[in-house]
């Protein structure tokens, strides 16, 4: 068996035993002789492409996933789909576009007050993720969309966020959104984020660098 063949069952062996995505350094430092990633992670995605699992890459990680034709397979019961509020999602929607994002920059573009149980919500459901603190008076908590977010939605990074009719179709803006609601572009996003302070505790997401 070749080196290159060995190498390749190997980055295979580690995806599948992972609990959770790898990026391609963590594939890199376990593999003897460390060998170019990209190209191993290139071909074994073209031999996943037509079978039962896709080999994917989400929020700069990779990862199994079961190929989206076949998810029917894995249906065991009918859970009842309980919609966002229209708060909760243009809360949402705002913090993904124009993170990081304190809550008063919010309700500021919302043009209402935020209750603090609509931010507490996407942080329990894992789409939202304080990011920092915002270096002006006060030094507000700054939040943004999460890694769990980008996996979920099946996002390489913030670069691949629909636009507001896309938006509107997946049922995450359901109604016109707010006058003051605007896309910034993506190199405004990343010059906010240099402004903030990340907490002691926060694993930054990769945002717009995949």
């Amino acid at each position: 068996m070749t080196e290159h063949l060995e190498h390749l069952r190997m980055v295979e062996a580690l995806l599948f035993a992972a609990a959770e995505p790898l990026d391609e350094e963590s594939i890199f430092q376990r593999l003897p002789g460390h060998p170019e990633v990209g190209p191993l992670l290139a071909e074994l995605q073209e031999m996943y492409a037509r079978r039962g699992v896709n080999l994917v890459r989400r929020a700069g990680k990779w990862m199994f996933q079961t190929a989206p034709d076949l998810a029917f397979l894995l249906q065991q019961e009918v859970q009842e789909e309980r919609r966002l509020s229209r708060a909760a999602q243009e809360t949402l929607a705002i913090i993904a576009y124009h993170q990081p994002v304190t809550r008063a920059e919010i309700e500021d573009i919302r043009g209402v007050t935020v209750s603090k149980g609509t931010v507490d919500l996407l942080m329990e459901i894992g789409w939202v993720r304080i990011m920092g603190r915002r270096q002006t008076p006060g030094k507000p908590v700054t939040y943004g969309v999460s890694e769990q977010f980008l996996v979920e939605f099946g996002l390489e990074s913030v670069k691949d966020l629909p636009g507001i009719d896309e938006l509107k179709a997946a049922g995450l803006l359901d109604a016109e959104p707010p006058e003051s609601f605007r896309l910034l572009p993506v190199d405004e996003v990343e010059e906010d984020a240099e402004e903030d302070v990340p907490l002691p505790f926060d694993d930054p997401v990769e945002v717009g660098r995949g």
